[in-house]
């Protein structure tokens, strides 16, 4: 479980990134952050695994209080946190194997890592890994010839190979299309409810995020402004988070757009079969 209390981030400049915020995610719950830019979605992910040093208040993963770890202690503890991240965040010259098995790299001894000498266990997890995300054929891929879709799973096959037990995910579909965007949304959200994960997922697409998740938390200007399931969603509350605007046009909008993509994506396979009948 992670527990996060009186949680509050304030940088040099005096600007609030983060005000009070508390909050409490049990095991295998994927959550989905959303709120307008500059709300303090990144900044909540970066304060829990301690990219950036909150201001005040408490996270907890188990028993663990990652906030008064020291800096060596948080090394170690940040083994147990996963990070995805929006730009992938791989080494593009190195294979998809090789990329995954970075993700043991807070376990071996620097030599190895450096050698990249790993035990034959961490390779035999490492390629059920990428099976799991539809990856076994181009384990020996360089990741720059790679899709976007492609990274991002190879991202996540990177995050669960540190046996973490937490994910925080930040924008994993911003570059994504809309087809490969809710493919990914499904995976992780599978991944953790495989593994009993509880993850945060920062993302935009309010729709996306109500499609997959099964609890919403909506941060306005460094505030929890609403927390409750994809269902309570509703235009007062998307108001209380964005401020006003149309959303039931929007939602009408969004709903077209998916109806052409899923025509589209129709098409095409009709298309790739007529090809195929012809070869």
């Amino acid at each position: 479980m992670l527990k996060i209390s009186g949680l509050t981030k304030t940088y040099k400049t005096g600007d609030k990134a983060l005000k009070n915020v508390s909050l409490e995610i049990p095991a295998g719950q994927v959550v989905g952050l959303i709120g307008p830019s500059g709300a303090g979605k990144s900044s909540l992910i970066r304060c829990i695994n301690r990219l950036i040093e909150p201001t005040e208040g408490e996270i907890h993963l188990g028993a663990l209080n990652v906030t008064k770890l020291s800096r060596s202690e948080l090394r170690t503890a940040r083994r147990r946190m996963g990070m995805i991240f929006q730009e992938y965040a791989l080494v593009e010259r190195l294979t998809v194997m090789e990329n995954v098995l970075s993700g043991r790299l807070g376990y071996v001894p620097f030599w190895r890592s450096f050698f990249r000498r790993y035990s034959a266990d961490y390779v035999a997890n490492a390629f059920a890994l990428l099976d799991r995300v539809g990856l076994m054929a181009h384990a020996d891929k360089r990741a720059d010839a790679l899709s976007g879709g492609q990274r991002q799973r190879v991202g996540i096959a990177r995050a669960l190979g540190q046996d973490p037990e937490l994910l925080l995910i930040d924008e994993p579909t911003a570059s994504l299309d809309p087809k490969t965007s809710r493919q990914i949304m499904r995976l992780i959200v599978e991944v953790c409810r495989e593994r009993g994960l509880p993850a945060i997922i920062n993302i935009h697409d309010v729709l996306l995020a109500q499609a997959f998740v099964e609890r919403i938390i909506g941060l306005r200007a460094g505030e929890v402004v609403f927390d409750g399931p994809p269902e309570a969603l509703d235009t007062a509350a998307l108001t209380r988070i964005y401020g006003e605007e149309d959303w039931e046009a929007m939602r009408k909008q969004a709903s077209d757009d998916a109806d052409e993509e899923r025509e589209a994506a129709i098409e095409r396979t009709r298309s790739e079969e007529r090809m195929a009948g012809i070869a």
